[in-house]
Protein backbone atom coordinates (compact mmCIF):
# COMPACT_ATOMS: atom_id res chain seq x y z
CA UNK A 1 0.00 0.00 0.00
CA UNK A 2 1.30 3.54 -0.56
CA UNK A 3 1.89 5.88 1.58
CA UNK A 4 1.09 9.38 0.11
CA UNK A 5 2.40 11.67 2.94
CA UNK A 6 5.78 9.67 3.10
CA UNK A 7 6.01 9.96 -1.33
CA UNK A 8 5.40 13.82 -0.69
CA UNK A 9 7.92 14.11 1.65
CA UNK A 10 10.20 11.99 -0.21
CA UNK A 11 9.37 14.44 -3.37
CA UNK A 12 9.65 17.83 -1.30
CA UNK A 13 13.11 16.63 0.40
CA UNK A 14 14.33 15.92 -3.52
CA UNK A 15 13.19 19.64 -4.58
CA UNK A 16 14.68 21.11 -1.65
CA UNK A 17 17.86 19.14 -0.64
CA UNK A 18 18.80 16.99 -3.70
CA UNK A 19 18.85 14.28 -1.42
CA UNK A 20 16.52 11.23 -2.98
CA UNK A 21 15.26 9.23 -0.08
CA UNK A 22 13.62 6.84 -2.52
CA UNK A 23 17.84 5.60 -3.24
CA UNK A 24 18.06 4.08 0.11
CA UNK A 25 15.98 1.38 1.67
CA UNK A 26 12.47 2.34 2.60
CA UNK A 27 11.62 0.47 6.05
CA UNK A 28 14.41 1.78 7.62
CA UNK A 29 14.90 5.06 6.25
CA UNK A 30 11.28 5.69 7.07
CA UNK A 31 11.39 4.06 10.43
CA UNK A 32 14.46 6.38 11.58
CA UNK A 33 12.32 9.40 10.28
CA UNK A 34 9.19 8.39 11.57
CA UNK A 35 10.83 8.18 14.60
CA UNK A 36 12.28 11.65 14.52
CA UNK A 37 9.10 13.89 13.25
CA UNK A 38 6.99 12.00 16.02
CA UNK A 39 9.33 13.24 19.09
CA UNK A 40 8.86 16.53 17.71
CA UNK A 41 4.85 15.83 17.95
CA UNK A 42 4.15 16.29 14.20
CA UNK A 43 1.89 13.53 13.19
CA UNK A 44 2.23 13.56 9.22
CA UNK A 45 5.18 14.00 6.99
CA UNK A 46 3.59 16.91 5.56
CA UNK A 47 3.59 18.76 9.15
CA UNK A 48 6.96 17.96 9.22
CA UNK A 49 7.91 19.38 5.95
CA UNK A 50 6.23 22.33 6.55
CA UNK A 51 8.78 22.86 10.05
CA UNK A 52 11.81 21.81 7.85
CA UNK A 53 11.37 24.62 5.76
CA UNK A 54 10.92 27.26 8.66
CA UNK A 55 13.71 25.71 11.22
CA UNK A 56 16.75 24.97 9.74
CA UNK A 57 18.31 23.26 13.50
CA UNK A 58 15.49 20.83 12.26
CA UNK A 59 16.64 20.46 8.82
CA UNK A 60 20.18 19.93 10.34
CA UNK A 61 19.02 17.57 13.06
CA UNK A 62 17.10 15.85 10.01
CA UNK A 63 20.11 15.96 7.96
CA UNK A 64 22.12 14.03 10.81
CA UNK A 65 19.62 11.37 11.02
CA UNK A 66 19.18 10.22 7.26
CA UNK A 67 22.86 10.36 7.17
CA UNK A 68 24.34 7.41 9.11
CA UNK A 69 27.18 9.01 11.10
CA UNK A 70 29.06 5.84 12.95
CA UNK A 71 32.74 6.27 12.02
CA UNK A 72 35.28 5.09 14.27
CA UNK A 73 39.50 5.43 13.79
CA UNK A 74 40.76 1.70 12.65
CA UNK A 75 37.16 0.59 12.10
CA UNK A 76 38.31 -3.27 11.64
CA UNK A 77 42.02 -3.11 12.27
CA UNK A 78 43.05 -6.02 10.57
CA UNK A 79 41.91 -4.01 7.48
CA UNK A 80 43.99 -1.54 7.93
CA UNK A 81 46.83 -3.59 8.79
CA UNK A 82 46.20 -5.37 5.11
CA UNK A 83 45.85 -2.03 4.08
CA UNK A 84 49.01 -0.65 5.02
CA UNK A 85 51.01 -3.54 4.69
CA UNK A 86 50.22 -4.30 1.60
CA UNK A 87 48.02 -2.34 -1.01
CA UNK A 88 49.66 0.68 0.02
CA UNK A 89 52.99 0.04 -0.85
CA UNK A 90 51.56 -1.83 -4.40
CA UNK A 91 50.36 1.61 -5.28
CA UNK A 92 53.77 3.67 -4.22
CA UNK A 93 56.23 1.12 -5.96
CA UNK A 94 56.23 3.54 -8.93
CA UNK A 95 57.80 6.23 -6.65
CA UNK A 96 54.81 8.59 -7.71
CA UNK A 97 51.90 10.24 -6.04
CA UNK A 98 49.03 8.59 -5.22
CA UNK A 99 45.68 9.85 -5.00
CA UNK A 100 43.10 8.79 -2.85
CA UNK A 101 38.86 9.62 -2.03
CA UNK A 102 37.50 9.35 1.35
CA UNK A 103 33.82 8.71 0.46
CA UNK A 104 30.62 9.54 2.95
CA UNK A 105 33.71 10.03 5.62
CA UNK A 106 31.17 10.99 7.74
CA UNK A 107 33.21 12.43 11.16
CA UNK A 108 36.66 11.92 9.49
CA UNK A 109 37.79 8.65 11.53
CA UNK A 110 39.00 7.08 8.12
CA UNK A 111 40.41 9.79 6.02
CA UNK A 112 42.37 10.69 9.27
CA UNK A 113 43.55 6.76 9.57
CA UNK A 114 44.63 7.05 6.22
CA UNK A 115 46.86 10.13 6.38
CA UNK A 116 48.64 8.47 9.77
CA UNK A 117 49.48 5.51 8.34
CA UNK A 118 50.72 7.24 5.27
CA UNK A 119 52.25 9.32 7.38
CA UNK A 120 54.46 6.51 9.53
CA UNK A 121 55.20 5.31 5.99
CA UNK A 122 56.75 8.15 5.31
CA UNK A 123 54.47 9.45 1.85
CA UNK A 124 51.86 11.64 3.44
CA UNK A 125 53.52 14.27 1.68
CA UNK A 126 53.40 12.28 -1.93
CA UNK A 127 49.41 11.68 -1.06
CA UNK A 128 46.86 13.93 -2.29
CA UNK A 129 43.87 13.24 0.09
CA UNK A 130 39.98 14.21 -0.65
CA UNK A 131 37.60 13.40 1.74
CA UNK A 132 33.64 13.61 1.25
CA UNK A 133 30.40 13.50 3.21
CA UNK A 134 26.48 14.76 2.56
CA UNK A 135 26.13 16.32 5.88
CA UNK A 136 28.31 19.61 6.35
CA UNK A 137 28.01 19.33 9.91
CA UNK A 138 29.82 16.41 10.29
CA UNK A 139 32.24 17.40 7.76
CA UNK A 140 32.13 20.66 10.41
CA UNK A 141 33.09 18.09 13.12
CA UNK A 142 35.68 16.39 10.78
CA UNK A 143 37.70 19.30 10.46
CA UNK A 144 38.00 20.38 14.06
CA UNK A 145 40.28 17.03 14.31
CA UNK A 146 38.53 16.60 18.12
CA UNK A 147 37.36 13.17 19.14
CA UNK A 148 35.98 11.33 22.72
CA UNK A 149 37.52 8.26 23.63
CA UNK A 150 35.12 5.52 22.10
CA UNK A 151 36.32 6.95 18.79
CA UNK A 152 40.14 5.94 19.24
CA UNK A 153 39.62 2.83 21.31
CA UNK A 154 41.05 0.58 18.10
CA UNK A 155 44.14 3.21 17.58
CA UNK A 156 47.46 1.27 18.45
CA UNK A 157 49.03 2.60 20.85
CA UNK A 158 51.97 4.05 18.64
CA UNK A 159 49.87 6.09 16.23
CA UNK A 160 47.81 6.96 19.48
CA UNK A 161 51.59 8.56 21.07
CA UNK A 162 52.53 10.24 17.77
CA UNK A 163 49.06 11.65 16.26
CA UNK A 164 46.74 12.91 19.24
CA UNK A 165 47.10 15.07 22.24
CA UNK A 166 44.89 14.50 24.71
CA UNK A 167 43.21 16.61 26.76
CA UNK A 168 40.40 15.02 29.47
CA UNK A 169 38.85 12.42 27.41
CA UNK A 170 39.23 14.49 23.97
CA UNK A 171 41.64 13.37 21.41
CA UNK A 172 42.80 16.06 19.20
CA UNK A 173 44.40 14.81 15.48
CA UNK A 174 48.27 16.49 15.26
CA UNK A 175 47.76 20.01 13.07
CA UNK A 176 49.69 18.42 10.17
CA UNK A 177 47.42 15.51 9.61
CA UNK A 178 44.68 17.85 9.80
CA UNK A 179 46.15 19.93 6.50
CA UNK A 180 47.15 16.62 4.90
CA UNK A 181 43.38 16.48 4.11
CA UNK A 182 40.63 18.36 1.84
CA UNK A 183 37.49 18.13 2.99
CA UNK A 184 34.27 18.94 1.17
CA UNK A 185 30.70 18.39 0.47
CA UNK A 186 29.29 15.81 -1.83
CA UNK A 187 26.33 14.24 -2.64
CA UNK A 188 27.06 10.47 -3.48
CA UNK A 189 24.09 9.98 -5.71
CA UNK A 190 23.91 13.21 -7.79
CA UNK A 191 27.69 14.94 -8.01
CA UNK A 192 30.31 13.83 -9.88
CA UNK A 193 33.10 11.61 -8.61
CA UNK A 194 36.27 12.86 -10.27
CA UNK A 195 39.02 10.99 -10.10
CA UNK A 196 41.14 8.96 -11.28
CA UNK A 197 41.93 7.13 -7.71
CA UNK A 198 44.37 4.90 -6.78
CA UNK A 199 42.08 4.09 -3.67
CA UNK A 200 38.71 4.81 -3.03
CA UNK A 201 37.56 4.46 0.87
CA UNK A 202 33.71 3.65 0.99
CA UNK A 203 32.57 1.60 4.05
CA UNK A 204 29.59 1.07 6.01
CA UNK A 205 27.55 3.14 3.81
CA UNK A 206 25.80 1.35 0.96
CA UNK A 207 24.52 -0.85 2.81
CA UNK A 208 21.60 1.44 3.40
CA UNK A 209 20.87 1.93 -0.10
CA UNK A 210 18.34 0.35 -2.20
CA UNK A 211 20.13 -2.78 -4.91
CA UNK A 212 19.47 -0.20 -8.01
CA UNK A 213 21.32 2.60 -5.98
CA UNK A 214 24.24 0.60 -5.23
CA UNK A 215 24.66 -0.78 -8.52
CA UNK A 216 25.52 2.82 -10.21
CA UNK A 217 27.02 3.70 -7.07
CA UNK A 218 29.86 0.47 -7.80
CA UNK A 219 29.60 1.33 -11.66
CA UNK A 220 30.90 4.69 -10.65
CA UNK A 221 33.17 4.01 -8.03
CA UNK A 222 35.05 1.64 -10.66
CA UNK A 223 34.71 3.76 -13.84
CA UNK A 224 36.48 6.43 -11.04
CA UNK A 225 39.61 4.15 -10.30
CA UNK A 226 42.88 3.78 -11.98
CA UNK A 227 43.43 0.79 -13.58
CA UNK A 228 44.61 -1.39 -10.96
CA UNK A 229 42.81 1.17 -8.36
CA UNK A 230 41.90 -0.24 -4.84
CA UNK A 231 38.02 0.00 -3.90
CA UNK A 232 37.81 -0.34 -0.04
CA UNK A 233 34.48 -1.52 1.18
CA UNK A 234 32.95 -2.29 4.72
CA UNK A 235 32.90 -5.36 6.83
CA UNK A 236 29.06 -6.09 5.37
CA UNK A 237 29.22 -4.71 1.80
CA UNK A 238 30.92 -7.63 0.16
CA UNK A 239 30.34 -7.05 -3.76
CA UNK A 240 29.40 -10.56 -5.02
CA UNK A 241 29.82 -9.94 -8.63
CA UNK A 242 32.60 -7.68 -8.83
CA UNK A 243 33.02 -8.34 -12.79
CA UNK A 244 30.62 -7.08 -13.83
CA UNK A 245 31.86 -3.37 -12.48
CA UNK A 246 35.35 -4.26 -14.40
CA UNK A 247 36.79 -5.39 -10.56
CA UNK A 248 38.01 -8.34 -9.20
CA UNK A 249 38.53 -9.58 -5.53
CA UNK A 250 41.82 -8.82 -4.42
CA UNK A 251 41.37 -9.96 -0.46
CA UNK A 252 38.39 -9.39 1.35
CA UNK A 253 37.09 -6.32 1.21
CA UNK A 254 38.88 -4.76 -1.47
CA UNK A 255 38.35 -4.90 -4.98
CA UNK A 256 40.76 -4.21 -7.65
CA UNK A 257 40.06 -2.17 -10.77
CA UNK A 258 40.85 -4.29 -13.68
CA UNK A 259 44.24 -3.32 -15.88
CA UNK A 260 42.47 -4.67 -18.98
CA UNK A 261 39.70 -5.83 -20.28
CA UNK A 262 39.17 -9.45 -20.51
CA UNK A 263 39.30 -10.98 -24.42
CA UNK A 264 35.52 -11.13 -25.85
CA UNK A 265 34.68 -14.80 -27.49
Amino acid sequence: MVDADYEKFIEQIKKRTSIDLAQYKETQMKRRLTTLRQKHGYNSFADYMDALTRTPALMDEFLDRMTINVSEFWRNPNRWEMLEKRFLPEMLEGGGRISIWSAACSTGDEPYTTAMILDRMGVLGRSTITATDLDHNVLSKAQSGLYQDRSVRDVPKEYLKNYFTVDGDVYAVDERIKRSIRFKQHNLLYDPFGGPYDLIICRNVMIYFTEEAKHGLYQRFADSLKPGGILFVGSTEQIFSPQQYELETAETFFYRKKTSLSPIG
